[in-house]
């Protein structure tokens, strides 16, 4: 069951759209469930299709495209560090093994202490600052060196 906090925000998101488009609210109405749980479960897929009167496979096909729905419990900081071409480039590779070993996990696995989950991502549009990542699909961090990740890792231990 959708909470009704998130009801509200997919109610008003399906003002944007006409009446009968309301599947086109599908991508907001993922991202607010996983603002609110952190990831996306099946069903709170079906939730969403029964209240956006879509088909549940239509649902799962949307969150199983885009990198950023965490159809797993991935920590309460997911860090999804850009591997596509540029990246990998100027040093996603040595970033990812830098995360991984600063924080004990591989992609796709969450710290002990559920505090940090590590996911590699597709390309995010801000290949001049390569290599990059974002925290919680909503911080974008660039220009990555070693220093930098402990600085930003410093920053959420205090959170």
């Amino acid at each position: 069951m959708l909470s009704a906090s998130i009801q509200e925000q997919i109610d008003r998101e399906l003002k944007k759209y006409p009446a009968d488009h309301r599947q086109s609210a599908v991508m907001a109405a993922l991202r607010f469930v996983q603002d609110e749980k952190g990831w996306i479960s099946t069903d709170d897929m079906s939730d969403i299709a029964s209240y956006l009167g879509m088909p549940e496979i239509a649902v799962f096909e949307v969150a199983t495209f885009y990198h950023m729905y965490n159809l797993k419990p991935m920590g309460k900081h997911t860090i999804t560090v850009c591997t596509n071409l540029s990246c990998t480039l100027c040093g996603a590779e040595d970033t990812v093994a830098y995360l991984s070993s600063r924080l004990g996990i591989g992609i796709g696995e969450v710290s002990a202490d559920g505090k940090y989950g590590l996911r590699e991502g597709e390309c995010m549009g801000a290949c001049k600052d390569a290599p990059l990542f974002t925290i919680n699909n909503k911080k974008l961090c660039g220009r990555l060196t070693h220093e930098k990740i402990d600085q930003i890792l410093a920053e959420l231990d205090k959170s």
